[in-house]
């Protein structure tokens, strides 16, 4: 049946069915049908290594130059160039026909599968052997190799096959082999295929990788920016999915972060020089000084020769891994003022135990069928080994042992340690498929354990995608679907003394911690300060940041915070509000704990008010003083002498009541002062209420059939009118200060750092009811003096009462919108000054007259002139 599809086949002439058909054949077991197709193997050997073994793994390196790719239309038979002459990317700039680097890679395989064999502790008693081809970087020629591996050795129709391949490097063809032998189950292991595509387990789940996704170097290039809080930066990338995808990712993990990209430059390779000129007159341009590049090395070196033209060299740079490392950058004189402080993640780096050695003892010699060394000879020596070519032939005493070389170079072995995880993951693999419990129990089922000489691809894929093993260094190794954990070198470009750049690694970043040395970082302006690149510059602590309308969240403005709240972060989306017991500092930094406020005995205010309380006392005394000394004249004793005095009590009382209000206030405190208050003017007004009613009760008596009016409104009565008065005031201030008194509390809700401590009415109802009851006193009192105004008299006290009572009024009416609107201590300064202003409007008017003819105008305090009317 395999013949049979092979005759169908559009490509009868083409090698590809031929090497197909024995990989199938063997697949379901028609192996007489491999014999008739061998001969057409032979035109499609390539030149590779080999070791034999129990067990061969294969290897697909990129060894040959890649010759120009054709697309083919299909209307005529596909037609391929021969893959011949030595590959190397390094070949369109430097013209080496033989790729060190590449060539390192195999002898790693080589070595790693010598040292395996070395080991008594894996794959015991089975011989690991290899066999590399060449696939050119081109999926035709990676397909024809890898078939040939799975399929058998091109010379051998029995030889052993691979089951499984070390490779391909490029993802364009991981991606096709991966389709191809994913139906046969056969393994993959690349070292250097980064796209995250082959991540996906349904599409390829034959595919294994020892290098990061694409995915992690993006992710780890974003933590970089994050860890150095660049928040402006520019963006250069490959026209491929290279670019794109790197990007895409990127952008997804700055997303949020206020990280902005300035600007996006692509770069083609069709138009590349276009496309450099306009990329460096963007990057000159710009304001970004941190510039981040997805591209391959082949598109940077351009890039960086027309920014050395522009004379453009203050620009930090952040490399992907695609270029990071090239040595071609590195020593490329040209650009070293402008790449020199570039910052990139690199492939991890791991140091080879005996690999250096191995590589400067390999020589044609003891090597004769190894074409590679030769060829290594030619390029190294400039002479012949073995085979015929034109150059003279060596002395025989050529050795790698002093040569410094790129093939020799093992300081920096990235994809080089790939491929040696790669291989040891493979034999970890076979050894747990080979290793049988009780092997040589005479109860085994021999069904149940595998044969080195009948290895299935498929079983051997299971065992990859259940791995976990520790590697030669003592690390954790395991796939995790198609990847291994993300591990990345931070690498920094540095100048050297003659000019060039070299390698400097600052730090790695383990899957998503990043880990620097910053001391050792030398940064484009060759200072170790970090540059700084910011649209805005970040908002110190005390303000907010404000976006700018139209702009990118990474421009902004700086506003400072409000009064009470704070800030105490740079570059703080919002301001904070302090709790209410904490008001912000002036800087807006910090909350302080607010400060309590009061009216004291040591301000101005309260020194001032106390002197007028105290004056008023004076006064008042003096006026009792008086009263006391001239008790016998007409004028006290026609006065009602006993209210007068007892007036005169209340309003020491009322004045000596402010004082209470003065300094902290406490429990005790708040409860005297208003008691106090309404009590003490109650009081007063009581007093001048029935002395009014006594000036009418006078002066109706003297009416006819009024006689008795006066007996009954007589001293005693006048007494227990007072006492009446005022035990309702009393009522209240007891029932008000038991129920709901008020408490000191700090006024909170206003603003500022100073809080007014003051005593707060927990009743509004019960403060209502002792302002309301002195003022239905005041005007009712002020009702019968107006009444009482006209009544015939020398020395009519009424008048007196009624201009008292217009000043008391007065001032308690203008007491209320004050009280309600002063802030702070000022409330208890309005009320003390209520108070004083009453007390002193009282006594002045009622008593100023008769004090100023009792001891100015003695001539007028008597009975005959007081009764003159």
């Amino acid at each position: 049946m395999c013949c049979f599809l092979w005759f169908l086949t559009p490509w009868s002439s083409s090698s590809f069915p031929l090497l197909l058909l024995p990989v199938l054949c063997r697949q379901i077991g028609l192996e007489g049908v491999q014999a008739s197709v061998c001969s057409r193997w032979d035109a499609q050997s390539n030149k590779g290594l080999s070791l034999d073994g129990d067990v061969i793994i294969g290897g697909l390196f990129n060894v040959y130059h890649l010759p120009s790719f054709t697309e083919q239309d299909f209307t005529k038979k596909p037609y391929y160039e021969p893959c011949t002459g030595l590959f190397s990317i390094a070949l369109f700039l430097s013209c080496f026909s033989l790729n060190s680097v590449t060539l390192k890679l195999m002898y790693a395989m080589a070595f790693a599968v010598e040292e395996i064999n070395r080991n008594n502790s894996l794959l015991q008693g089975v011989k690991l052997g290899y066999r590399m081809l060449d696939s050119c970087g081109r999926y035709p020629w990676a397909l024809q190799s890898a078939l040939s591996l799975i399929g058998g050795d091109a010379h051998s129709c029995n030889s052993t096959s691979a089951p499984l391949i070390i490779g391909p490097g490029f993802s364009s063809a991981g991606v096709i082999l991966s389709r191809i032998l994913g139906p046969l189950s056969v393994p993959l292991i690349s070292y250097s295929a980064t796209c995250p595509c082959l991540s996906d387990r349904h599409k390829f789940p034959n595919f294994f990788r020892t290098i990061p996704s694409d995915i992690y170097q993006a992710r780890a290039i974003a933590r970089l920016v994050f860890h150095f809080k660049w928040t402006w930066i520019g963006a250069v990338i490959a026209n491929d999915d290279y670019g794109h995808s790197a990007l895409q990712v990127f952008q997804e993990e700055i997303q949020g972060k206020r990280i902005c990209l300035e600007f996006i430059e692509t770069v083609r390779w069709e138009t590349i020089m276009d496309d450099v000129k306009k990329t460096a007159i963007t990057i000159q341009a710009s304001t970004a000084r941190v510039i981040l590049i997805f591209c391959w090395y082949i598109g940077v070196i351009p890039l960086f020769l027309e920014l050395t033209e522009k004379n453009v060299t203050d620009r930090q740079f952040l490399a992907s891994e695609a270029w990071s490392t090239r040595d071609a950058l590195l020593q490329n004189l040209a650009i070293s003022k402008v790449a020199s402080g570039v910052v990139g993640v690199a492939i991890r780096s791991s140091p080879i135990p005996g690999f250096e050695h191995y590589l400067r003892s390999l020589n044609p010699y003891n090597h004769p069928n190894d074409v590679f060394v030769r060829e290594l000879w030619e390029k190294e020596f400039g002479c012949r080994s073995l085979q015929k070519s034109s150059f003279p032939p060596c002395s025989g005493t050529e050795s790698l042992k002093e040569v410094q070389s790129v093939f020799t170079d093992v300081s920096q072995l990235r994809w080089t340690y790939n491929v040696y995880l790669a291989v040891y993951a493979a034999a970890h693999a076979l050894h747990s498929l080979l290793s049988c419990p009780n092997r040589d129990s005479p109860t085994n089922n021999s069904s149940t354990c595998s044969s080195a000489k009948h290895i299935k691809p498929r079983e051997l894929l299971q065992q990859l995608n259940k791995l976990n093993i520790s590697t030669p260094h003592g690390e954790m190794f395991y796939f995790q679907g198609a990847d291994i954990p993300a591990k990345f070198d931070i690498v920094n470009w540095q100048k050297t003394p003659e000019g060039s750049l070299k390698l400097v690694l600052v730090g790695y970043v383990d899957e998503f911690n990043v880990h620097l040395n910053e001391s050792v970082i030398q940064w484009n302006t060759g200072s170790s300060e970090v540059p700084v690149s910011v649209c805005s510059k970040s908002c110190p602590p005390g303000t907010r940041m404000a976006n700018r309308k139209g702009e990118p969240v990474c421009c902004f403005d700086c506003i400072p915070c409000g009064e009470g709240e704070i800030s105490n972060i740079t570059g703080s989306l919002h301001c904070k509000s302090c709790p209410s017991e904490f008001w912000s500092n002036t800087e807006r930094t910090v909350c302080i704990r607010r400060q309590m406020d009061f009216l004291s005995f040591n301000e101005t205010l309260g020194i001032t008010l106390t002197t007028v309380a105290v004056s008023g006392v004076i006064v008042t005394t003096a006026v009792f003083v008086v009263f006391l000394y001239y008790r016998q004249t007409p004028m006290v004793r026609a006065n009602n002498s006993e209210l007068s005095f007892l007036l005169l009590l209340s309003l020491k009382l009322c004045f000596l009541c402010s004082l209470v209000f003065i300094g902290r206030p406490s429990v005790w405190s708040c409860r005297f002062q208003q008691a106090a208050f309404g009590i003490s003017f109650v009081l007063c007004v009581s007093c001048l209420l029935v002395k009014t009613m006594v000036v009418l009760a006078a002066f109706r008596s003297a009416r006819p059939g009024a006689a008795a009016l006066m007996k009954w409104f007589g001293p005693g009565l006048q007494r227990g009118s007072v006492c009446l008065f005022t035990s309702v005031q009393i009522i209240i201030c007891i029932i008000w200060l038991s129920l709901s008194p008020p408490v000191p509390q700090p006024d909170l809700d206003v603003p500022g750092l100073k809080v007014s401590l003051k005593c707060a009415m927990a009743s509004v109802v019960g403060f209502s009811l002792v302002l309301g009851y002195i003022g239905l006193l005041a005007c009712t009192c002020l009702l019968l003096a107006f009444l009482a105004r006209k009544l015939p008299d020398n020395f009519n006290e009424a008048k007196l009462i009624t201009f008292s009572m217009l000043i008391f009024c007065a001032v308690w009416v203008a007491f209320v919108p004050a009280y309600v609107s002063s802030p702070g201590k000022y409330v208890v300064a309005v009320e003390i000054f209520a108070i004083l202003a009453s007390s002193y409007g009282l006594l002045f008017c009622i008593f100023a007259p008769k004090c100023f003819i009792i001891l100015l105008r003695p001539e007028k305090n008597t009975k005959k002139h007081l009764m003159g009317r």
